[in-house]
């Protein structure tokens, strides 16, 4: 029994045999033995005892009940488990003693029905029926206390038997006015004999030429010749049941989960609540009804427990005790991430990459897919700012190209003003990639519209300040920098630095390209949408180029912010760079501290901060010049300032 306890979850506090007795002061010797197992039972927190055992141990278990209070031992209220051997038949002497510690038993008993016929003649049993039949006189005597025999020392000591007691009046643990299921097997196994020697007789007399005209006798048949026969016979009883056997000449049976009800009178009463049929398909052989079942009365009827420590309930696993059975544990809670939907689970298991555990840690919760989208209003408040900020461009790069003929037009170099305010007109469009759900063209060119775009706004700016200070230098009467002065500079400057963020960006595209993603783990209870950068290293190559050039330009600016203002803008791109630089470098500790689509918005932030920050700081000035001073906007007037 112990391995198939363990099979199915069961441990056992302990184990007590009760060895085989067949005298009785050896019994009562044993009874005296057994009082530290009875103790045993007690001090446990058991409330099931499950019993493998004949007749001989139910009566010693009767004995040792029946000692208890006079050994000052308390009684037992448990729930007992007992397989078919086990009967309920008693002595004589004990049919006096109290048997309802065993009441609410529940035992797998071999099924039994009620034969026709069978009542009306157990009720009409008498001991006068046959004479040499010593079992019933016996029975008769000790079962209602009398005696039989009429001679006068008998009559002195015992009643005499009328021989017209009712059996219905014996208490049912001496004897059962319903057939038992052995008895039933009895009656079924006797009729099976007879159908088969009918068969076989038929059979017999049919084939075979008997012997001197002789027919068959049942002395003449072998029992290996009934047995042939006797697999193949199939029957209705007289309780209407089937009787046959299977492939393997086993008859085919069934056995009724019985409960058994024990009342102070003495007699017994069983209730069937379930059986259990090995033939049945596999799942449904067991079938037990609950509701029918009655508890000893110290359950109150409640559903018994026998655990030795509380469930484990959703949210929380098993965690085993050092030194106690696999049954007693302790409960811990599922760590974070984890989850138990069931009770007593070994182990919290992890929720699909989809989904993220309920806060009380007992279900799977669906996790939303989230980015930054033009419906929330960060990303409203960002797109707004992005359009504004370029519409404001365009509205420079109109004022310059209207006002293209005046001095201070000419003197900041009307094509490097138009290339700069043209891709910061990029720069602010360019953002609005980064808001929306990202696809496989978008992320595809996010980031590398960003670099490129920004590397031609900051390459305009290299070289409007190189341009300034070789504007400068050549003005000094013999300087060999006349000839570098020109547009052609200017060009060379914005197009090789251009190409080669271009070409940091085409090595990106071929090794490894952005692709949309989903990270599943950063952000609790969301999928977040975004795109991948395939590669970190060339992301950051694409940063460091521009912060390059930003940091290049700051230089030479910051070199050339003393030179006379009739030909220096200089200032203002060293207040735009630091701007810029700030805005960027600030950037990159922010971008990695946050997550999910905040680290989106950080890089939108950034963009059009920068952006902002170089239109400002550089054209600001001039457009104050152009729309509200145009007295100032002439040749004679630069000429005087310092």
């Amino acid at each position: 029994m112990v391995p198939m306890l363990s099979q199915n979850g069961i441990c056992y506090a302990f184990i007590v045999r009760i060895p085989k007795c067949n005298y009785v002061d050896k019994l009562i010797e044993l009874i005296i033995q057994q009082r530290k197992n009875y103790e045993i039972l007690m001090e446990r927190k058991v409330s099931v005892f499950f019993v493998y055992g004949e007749p001989p141990s139910f009566q010693v278990m009767r004995m040792l009940l029946f000692l208890a209070p006079f050994l000052s031992l308390p009684p037992l209220g448990k729930v007992w488990i007992v397989t078919s051997h086990w009967d309920f038949e008693s002595l004589s002497v004990q049919k006096i003693w109290d048997i309802q510690a065993f009441h609410g038993t529940i035992s797998f008993s071999v099924h039994s029905n009620q034969p026709l016929g069978f009542q009306k003649f157990i009720q009409g049993v008498r001991p006068s029926w046959a004479k040499g039949d010593g079992f019933i006189q016996d029975f008769w005597e000790q079962a209602f206390s009398c005696s039989l025999k009429s001679n006068e020392e008998e009559e002195k000591e015992n009643k005499i038997c009328t021989g017209k007691e009712k059996m219905e009046n014996i208490p049912g643990v001496l004897f059962e006015m319903d057939m038992t299921g052995h008895s039933y097997n009895v009656y079924n196994a006797v009729y099976a004999v007879a159908h088969a020697l009918h068969v076989m007789y038929m059979h017999s007399f049919k084939y075979r030429t008997m012997e001197e005209g002789r027919k068959l006798t049942v002395q003449n048949i072998q029992p290996w010749q009934v047995h042939h026969f006797l697999s193949r016979v199939i029957f209705n009883n007289s309780a209407r049941e089937i009787v046959h056997f299977d492939g393997n000449g086993e008859m085919v049976a069934s056995f009724d989960v019985t409960n058994w009800m024990m009342f102070s009178n003495g007699s017994v009463m069983r209730v069937k609540v379930g059986r259990l049929e090995p033939q049945a398909p596999a799942g449904k052989e067991l079938t037990i009804h609950d509701d029918q079942i009655v508890w000893h009365q110290s359950f109150n009827q409640a559903l018994p427990v026998s655990i030795c420590n509380d469930n484990c309930y959703p949210g929380y696993s098993r965690k085993k005790k050092e030194g106690e059975r696999f049954c007693c544990y302790d409960c811990a809670r599922c760590p974070e991430g984890k989850i138990s939907h069931q009770k007593d689970m070994d182990a919290c298991v992890s929720c699909p990459e989809d989904q993220y555990p309920s806060n009380s840690q007992t279900e799977c919760i669906p996790k939303i897919l989230d980015h930054l989208s033009y419906k929330e209003t960060l990303g409203i408040i960002l797109a707004i700012t992005a359009i504004s900020f370029s519409l404001i461009t365009s509205l420079v790069l109109g004022t310059f190209m209207k006002h293209k003929d005046t001095p201070i037009v000419k003197a900041n170099n009307e094509t490097l003003t138009c290339i700069l305010l043209i891709s910061l007109l990029l720069c602010f469009l360019c953002s609005l990639l980064f808001i929306g759900q990202p696809g496989k063209i978008i992320c595809l060119f996010r980031q590398i519209t960003f670099g490129i775009i920004f590397s031609v706004a900051l390459s305009s700016v290299l070289a409007k300040t190189i341009t300034v200070v070789l504007a400068f230098m050549a003005t000094k009467p013999g300087s060999r920098m006349r000839k570098w002065v020109g547009k052609g500079l200017a060009n060379s400057i914005v197009l090789s630095c251009s190409f080669i963020q271009a070409g940091i960006c085409a090595l990106w595209l071929f090794t490894s390209p952005p692709f949309p993603d989903r990270d599943m783990h950063t952000v609790h209870g969301k999928i977040i949408l975004e795109c991948n950068e395939g590669s970190a290293i060339m992301f950051y190559c694409v940063l460091g180029y521009i912060g390059f050039l930003a940091i290049v330009s700051l230089v030479v600016a910051f070199l050339a912010r003393r030179l006379p203002d009739s030909f220096n803008e200089a200032k203002f791109i060293t207040f735009s760079m630091l701007v810029f630089c700030s805005v960027w470098i600030t950037f990159i500790p922010t971008y990695l501290s946050t997550k999910g689509k905040y680290m989106v918005a950080v890089e939108i932030f950034s963009i059009l901060s920068s952006s902002a920050g170089l239109l400002g700081c550089i054209f600001f000035p001039k457009c104050y010049i152009i729309v509200l001073r145009p007295e100032l906007n002439n040749r004679e007037i630069l000429i005087r300032r310092k």
